[in-house]
Order: C-alpha cells, then structure tokens, then sequence
C-alpha cells in the first residue's frame, strides 16, 4: 500500500488553487487564479471625472462599436452639452454618415431620444435625453417663460379742475346743424382714345391683321395674346396696314421697348396701336367711304293709260286714280 500509483495525480502544494485547507476569496483559492490571456484589468478607484457605465451597454450583443463608444461619450458629458450630428463630425475621426448610423442605433435601443421642442420665444431647438438605463422616466424638464421687462409708466400730472361753463339762456340756445359727410373729391378717370378702324376692311387687310398679332409671341414671349382679344385688336392693325405700313413695320413698334414685366399683354397692345399709328402718306388717295346715293325711284307703267310714272310700286298714274285714299308716292 506503501508503492506510489503512478496514475494518480501529485499532491497539492499547499496554498495552491485546490489545496486541502484553501478557502474561496483567500489567496491561494481558485478565485484568485491569474488568467494567463486574455485581458488583465489594472484599476484604480476614481474620486472624480468619471462616469457608471452598465455592462449592458458596454457588452450590447447589438450595437456597433462606434454606437457604443459614442453613447459612452454622451453620458459622459455635462447637461447641456452640444450633442449634433456637426459636432459628433467634428470631434471624432468617423464620418458623419457613421456618427448619424451611430445616433439611430442608440435611438432604435433606447439609449438616447431626440426631439424637436419650440420654446415660448418661438425658437424651435434639439432636446436630446440620454439613459444610462433604456425604459427609464425622463423628468420633466421645465422651460421657465420670457416675460417682457416691466416697464415703469410715466408720471401723468393731474389735470387742473375745469370751471363749470357759464349757464346759458334758454332762447340763446339753437341746435347745431348736423355735420354733413363730404366725400373727398376724386378726379374722373379719362377714357382711353378710340381703337383706329380701317375705311375699306377687306378679307385680305383682316387676314394679315390677324397673322401679325398672332406671330408677336415669337418675337416677344411677354406679349402673348389669347385667343379672345385677338378679334378686338384687329380693326387697330388693320388701319396702320391700311395706311402703307409694312407688316415688320407694324410687328416692330409694338415689340421694341417693353416694359418688365408687361402685366396686361392685350391693354399693352391696345395702347401702342392707338398711340404710334403713324399718318397717312402724302399724296395718298382719300380714304374717307365715298357718300351713299339717293334711292333711284323706278319707272312703272300705268294699267289704264300704259302711261310710264315714278312709283315703287306698279298701279295706276296720278290721272287714272280714282280711289280717295292717296296711293303710293309717285313722281310723273
């Protein structure tokens, strides 16, 4: 019984994890083993600068690195500070696509909530609120209104006693006269001049008319016409036509010089037409319409007599008539 067994184990050292005698939390127990990889921890308690930080946070089987290194950053700064997405981008080497993915992770778990709050000044601003825990209560916060400074109304003197008016007698007194509204006198308004019109408007002057004022808008977008005012403005263009104008000619004064912007195309035109109508060329014939004839009375031939008389309509002469009533007008 005294021969070693080489198949069991060598005793342990005493104060080795495992011992006889060893005790759990004293060294020499199997809690005390140094690791021999992985991490090693060397701390050193804080007294101040610092932040709790749970392991469900740092140890999130979830988040990204970048999302659980910048919320370790945001619970780390002090109540007011500046948390944007510009920032962020500003202070840390990630880009701000990172950072904005970054602040949606935490969004998404809980860890941090943004929303937009419109303060009592009309400003509207970010208010973020980061938790150490998710599903915690946010405290109300509460935004302390702007009032206006008051201000101090200035001293108005007493006025001085008024006298009481001296008594009137009863026949002295009259009504006054009602007061009569006169309404402030407006200077009437000077109907614009008349549209010229053409003396011999025919087919073809009309034709052209209206081709010149339908083409203005591919000279001049700003004077395009609808469809309606182009009947009102064709008799004005056909006078200047009727007057040796050439067409370019016509197209070129009602084209050149507009005004920005031109608000009433058609009023526009009207004015111009009326306005530059140039005169009559020297020794042109006279277009005033020739006066109309007097009515021709035909020649009728008498029923009775065959005798030829002047009437509108076929009877008998002045002679032959026998009937009392006047018949028609005749003239012999």
């Amino acid at each position: 019984m005294d021969t070693p067994q080489v198949i069991a184990p060598p005793c342990a050292q005493p104060g080795s994890p495992g011992a006889p005698g060893s005790r759990p939390g004293t060294p020499g127990s199997r809690t005390d083993v140094t690791p021999t990889s992985g991490v090693l921890h060397v701390n050193v308690r804080h007294v101040s600068g610092f932040v709790v930080i749970g392991n469900h946070l740092a140890q999130h089987h979830e988040l990204s690195l970048v999302a659980i290194g910048l919320a370790v950053h945001i619970q780390s700064l002090p109540a007011g500070a500046k948390v944007g997405i510009k920032v962020l981008t500003a202070r840390f080497p990630e880009s701000e696509a990172r950072i904005t993915a970054a602040l949606h992770e935490l969004e998404a778990t809980g860890y941090l909530h943004r929303s937009r709050v419109r303060l009592p000044s009309g400003r509207v601003v970010t208010r973020t609120l980061s938790y150490n825990q998710p599903g915690a209560t946010a405290p109300p916060v509460a935004v302390a209104p702007r009032r206006p400074p008051r201000r101090q109304a200035p001293a108005v003197p007493e006025p001085a006693p008024v006298p009481p008016p001296p008594p009137v007698a009863e026949h002295a007194a009259s009504p006054l006269p009602a007061p009569v509204h006169v309404p402030p006198a407006t200077a009437p308004r000077t109907p614009p001049p008349p549209l010229p019109q053409p003396h011999r408007p025919t087919a073809e002057l009309l034709r052209t008319a209206a081709a010149v004022l339908a083409d203005l808008r591919r000279h001049a977008p700003q004077l395009t016409l609808k469809e309606g005012d182009i009947p009102d403005l064709i008799p004005g263009v056909a006078a200047w036509l009727e007057r040796d104008t050439h067409p370019d000619t016509v197209r070129h004064a009602l084209t050149t010089g507009l005004p920005l912007p031109v608000k009433h195309p058609a009023k526009f035109v009207r004015h111009r037409i009326t306005t530059l109508i140039p005169p009559p060329l020297p020794g042109a014939a006279d277009l005033t319409p020739p006066p109309a004839r007097a009515l021709a009375i035909p020649l009728q031939n008498c029923d009775t007599c065959d005798r030829a008389f002047r009437a509108t309509d076929p009877g008998h002469c002045r002679d032959c008539r026998t009937d009392a009533h006047p018949g028609p007008h005749t003239a012999d």
